[in-house]
């Protein structure tokens, strides 16, 4: 199954309250790669990935896909297809579409995307694609993914 994660309060969460991955990050490339990783980010993109799932990033956020490649490798972490909101406004050109969501992971083959926004969330019921909504307070969101994936797996 393909899986997407927003970045910015979903896996990017900068609030002091939030716990954070442990920083692996050379000091000599930590002026580049000052992002923290919510904690257990690694945990659960290591385990998708062990259970043969396609772990992606879908970011309304202009970051490249490079930055990002570099930044998830750094945590030990290989992604697949990386979507920024520059390839997302590519798709959406090329598919002649009148609507304009801010993300619509069919687009791009996605099965199940996470992420904190209620605005995509709502889209996605609009557009049938899947959404896990999860919030940056939530202390028990690597476990509600799994469940979600877990629901879904037996579909792919």
């Amino acid at each position: 199954m393909k899986i997407s994660f927003d970045l910015d309060d979903t896996l990017v969460c900068r609030q002091n309250n939030i716990p954070q991955e442990p920083n692996p990050i050379p000091f000599f490339l930590k002026p580049w790669f000052r992002e923290p990783l919510r904690a257990g980010t690694c945990q659960l993109m290591t385990t998708l990935r062990k259970q043969s799932h396609e772990i992606c990033i879908y970011t309304s956020s202009y970051r490249s896909p490079f930055y990002i490649r570099c930044w998830f490798w750094l945590y030990g972490i290989t992604l697949g297809e990386v979507i920024n909101q520059t390839v997302h406004n590519q798709h959406l050109q090329n598919s002649q579409r009148r609507d304009r969501p801010s993300k619509d992971p069919r687009l791009f083959g996605i099965h199940l995307h996470i992420d904190d926004s209620e605005g995509v969330k709502q889209e996605g019921k609009k557009l049938g694609f899947r959404v896990c909504q999860i919030s940056p307070q939530d202390d028990c969101w690597v476990t509600r993914v799994f469940e979600e994936v877990q629901g879904l797996s037996d579909r792919f």
